[in-house]
């Protein structure tokens, strides 16, 4: 795919913009650890569950009326297939999203339930990029990849615009420093435009944590042969792209792993102490604080970025281990509101 300009902060900003004519704000919840407020954006809680509905719809907005006609196709295990199954349903756009055949059924039944085609693969032995390409090519669709796109990355980053507005209202400052789950980096990236003063960490499960691989190394480390199972299929991106390694290494951003043990115990900690659903590669940024990888402090902001569970699979993540009693309840740090405004 041909890059024909780089992300920009001001992308970000007009994406903001978009995104507040069609949503409400995710709410932002506030709670205590080791005696320090963080800041929560429960992005688990956009109208399909994720984050993937921001670069969705500035991507699909940005279409000209020709390539609109013609349709979007993109490859997902789930979360931005909802995006732009979301997105393209209130454009009139038709999409086809090419998805793993191992996908979690609640997120194949919710791109389903949005109208979009669905074309499964095999994830361990075919190219869900190869398989999009041809699609698109064979249909002169528009090809919307999931991160490596910059109105994709603009538009994620409008979660750190409305989170900085957030954290100001609720007397906790200015963001110092933000937390945020990455796969392919499209998030993390965005955030980072949209955040220009705040430190920025990326987690990511053990094994598939070449990102932070990579920014170690400043250049691009791929996933290696054999890499273990996770729960985050979120996150199970082989190989990070130029555009968004570009954008973390030039912030110096830095890089933390976790492990399933840890996301699963972060999962259950957000149930409890926030009252929030979240799926395991949503969760892996709370991991790192609660493993005490990355320090709770003032203006620190986490990103909680989906709530898309398979419900087997999150009843044994709860069971693992019995919940605390619930603490002093998290305190909401805008006032949330859970219904959306049809674009």
């Amino acid at each position: 795919m041909t890059i024909l300009r780089q992300p920009t902060r001001a992308g970000v900003r007009d994406a903001a913009e978009k995104i507040a004519r069609v949503l409400p704000l995710s709410p932002l919840f506030v709670h205590e650890i080791k005696g320090v407020a963080v800041a929560f954006k429960a992005e688990s809680l956009q109208p399909m569950g994720a984050f993937k509905l921001r670069g969705a719809w500035h991507r699909l907005t940005a279409l000209d009326e020709d390539a609109r006609r013609k349709g979007v196709v993109a490859f997902s295990s789930g979360n931005h297939a909802q995006g732009i199954a979301w997105a393209a349903k209130r454009l009139g756009i038709a999409a086809t999203i090419v998805m793993p055949a191992d996908a979690p059924a609640a997120k194949r039944e919710g791109t389903l339930a949005l109208g979009a085609e669905i074309v499964t693969y095999d994830r361990a032995t075919e190219s869900r990029e190869q398989i999009a390409g041809r699609l698109a090519e064979a249909r002169g669709a528009t090809l919307v990849p999931s991160f490596d796109d910059p109105w994709v990355i603009e538009g994620q980053g409008s979660a750190g615009i409305e989170a900085a507005a957030q954290m100001e209202a609720a007397g906790l400052g200015s963001v110092a420093h933000v937390v945020t789950p990455c796969g392919g980096g499209g998030l993390a990236a965005g955030l980072a435009l949209a955040l220009p003063e705040a430190r920025i960490s990326v987690v990511e499960p053990e094994g598939w944590d070449d990102m932070r691989r990579s920014l170690e190394a400043s250049w691009i480390e791929p996933v290696g042969d054999n890499p273990p199972p996770t729960a985050c299929d979120a996150l199970q991106t082989m190989r990070v792209s130029p555009l968004t390694f570009d954008v973390l290494s030039r912030r110096d951003a830095t890089g933390h792993a976790v492990s399933e043990a840890e996301t699963a115990a972060a999962q259950r900690w957000a149930a409890t102490h926030l009252r929030l659903v979240v799926e395991p590669g949503g969760a892996v940024a709370l991991a790192a604080l609660l493993a005490g990888k990355v320090a709770p402090e003032p203006g620190v902001l986490v990103l909680l970025s989906g709530g898309n569970v398979d419900i087997e699979a999150y009843a044994r993540a709860l069971a693992e281990e019995q919940c605390a009693p619930a603490q002093a309840g998290a305190q909401p740090g805008f006032p949330p509101s859970r219904e959306h405004i049809e674009a």
